[in-house]
């Protein structure tokens, strides 16, 4: 797996978003986040989520999905249950993924980190293929910038998500990567 200069990986499949913007001047990629999401939630391999970050979701299609209307989220990455890798933002852009949050005293986690998201809930456990392919990205990742750190979507805004979850296995993925 490699990153290209222009912030692209050369094995995900590229599905454009329009919600992300530049990073502020001079920014630094630090920071991966790891998140999980479905949509509806707990119901894999639809194509829920990639209508969301892509604002083409019919609110009407499901009683869950009225609660998102007009919301304007994307991340950079998704990695399905299959192992499917897609890109949505290039990682030179800020990806509108962590909200209101804070890692090391920095606030607005968006404009330092890379946000990936595993098609997942907090309480069902991750696929062999979701870590495999999620070590490999992170390991493309720390070539390509700065990181030093990995973290949940738990950890930068705590009053307010839970993901990945308890069924995301740390000690795996820290072992993986090294």
């Amino acid at each position: 797996m490699i990153v290209d200069a222009d912030g692209y990986v050369d094995s995900a499949r590229y599905v454009a978003s329009g919600n992300c913007d530049e990073r502020p001047q001079g920014g630094v990629i630090t920071l991966l986040v790891v998140h999980n999401i479905s949509l509806p939630p707990r119901e894999f391999g639809g194509d829920g989520i990639e209508r969301l970050f892509t604002n083409s979701l019919d609110c009407a299609a499901h009683p869950y999905y009225a609660t998102l209307a007009g919301t304007r989220v994307s991340a950079h990455f998704l990695i399905r249950r299959t192992g499917e890798l897609l890109q949505f933002v290039s990682c030179a852009k800020r990806a509108w993924h962590a909200g209101a949050s804070s890692w090391c005293g920095r606030e607005r986690c968006n404009d330092f980190s890379i946000g990936i998201e595993l098609e997942g809930a907090d309480d069902v456990p991750y696929t062999d293929a979701q870590y495999r392919v999620l070590a490999d990205l992170a390991r493309a990742l720390r070539s390509a910038y700065p990181i030093a750190d990995i973290v949940g979507h738990c950890d930068i805004a705590p009053a307010r998500k839970t993901d990945p979850g308890p069924s995301f296995d740390w000690a795996r993925f820290r072992s993986a990567i090294e």
